[in-house]
């Protein structure tokens, strides 16, 4: 019962899983060079070779972003200003500077248009709606708006998404940017317009929503969090490196000791002579 127990376990499964591995496949190698070497220099051996395997599996994944990875880049809400629902929060916030300027009168729709111009006016660019970032940034919007409360899901649509920034720096020229690894600030700001609220009567199917022209457009504005995907196989590498090459100064520190040890003349045996024996008188 108690192995049936642990199937039911994947915890405690992957946990017996990674024991027995190391168990068979660390101990083997060890156990094979013990018995050629001694077990004292087989396990130096062994944790060298396991050391120089983590250090290059480490750069594998460093280079490619795959196998061990840290958190991947994320839209984040910007403190204080994620939801904005007005025109004249995108100027309070700081998103336009100077602030657009709506005429009195004009209706959500042609306020819309106002901050659309004065978006592009002030070098901000409208994503496409088939590109992948209009969709990471609309599902990030989506999320917020319910979580805010803004709105409630499947009664709004993002219609427009407003990037600016995210720069890489150092460049040598447009194509040679392997060592641009300082980046600027990437904001982006998502519109999003309420539906026209629709009654769902049982047996029809659903009415396609339509916007709402006569409320107000909201906004999320988001910064974009570049997460650290090759900071943990980056710190397996240095770290498994630094103990490599420890262990690597050990083995040759040994070998050289060893040589010095050889070389040296063996000790002259010294030989005692040794009494003869007293003859014993038989009569005696």
């Amino acid at each position: 019962m108690s192995l049936l127990a642990i199937g039911w376990e994947p915890e405690l499964r992957g946990l017996l899983t990674v024991i027995i591995g190391v168990v068979i496949l660390c101990g083997s190698v060890y156990g094979i060079m013990a018995t050629n070497v001694g077990s004292r220099l087989a396990f130096l051996v062994a944790i060298t070779g396991l050391a120089g395997w983590m250090m290059l599996m480490g750069a594998v994944w460093m280079i490619y972003g795959i196998g061990l990875r840290g958190p991947d880049p994320t839209w984040q809400p910007v403190a204080g200003s994620a939801v904005l629902q007005d025109v004249n929060a995108l100027g309070a916030a700081g998103v336009l500077d100077p602030n657009a300027v709506v005429p009195d009168g004009s209706t959500p729709a042609e306020s819309a248009d106002v901050v659309r111009s004065t978006f592009l006016d002030q070098d901000w660019t409208v994503l496409d709606k088939a590109s992948p970032a209009f969709g990471q940034a609309q599902a990030a919007a989506t999320e917020i708006l319910v979580e805010e409360e803004a709105f409630a899901a499947g009664q709004f649509e993002i219609v427009e998404v407003f990037d600016t920034g995210g720069n890489r720096y150092p460049k040598i020229n447009d194509t040679l940017d392997f060592l641009a690894f300082r980046h600027e600030p990437h904001y982006v700001v998502a519109e999003a317009a309420a539906f026209v609220p629709v009654r769902n009567e049982p047996g029809r199917a659903p009415v396609r929503p339509e916007i709402d022209e006569n409320r107000q457009r909201e906004y999320v504005y988001m910064v974009r969090d570049l997460g650290a995907r090759r900071q943990p196989p980056a710190v397996l590498m240095i770290g498994a490196g630094a103990i490599f090459f420890a262990l690597c100064y050990l083995l040759n520190r040994r070998d050289r000791n060893r040589k010095v040890n050889l070389a040296q003349p063996l000790p002259a045996v010294k030989s005692e002579a040794v009494a003869p024996r007293e003859k014993v008188d038989a009569g005696v």
